[in-house]
């Protein structure tokens, strides 16, 4: 099963929670998928 939870505010793409697991990364308020998690500065 997988919810769309939002997306990732660098690339725009879709971030989803799979089987209870987030599949991105939050940090202050934003969601950044994996690949861009690291470039948000």
């Amino acid at each position: 099963m997988e919810e769309l939870v939002g997306h990732c505010t660098i690339c725009g793409k879709e971030i989803y929670c799979e089987n209870g697991f987030f599949d991105g990364e939050q940090k202050d308020g934003e969601l950044y998928c994996h690949e861009c998690v690291g470039m948000e500065e």
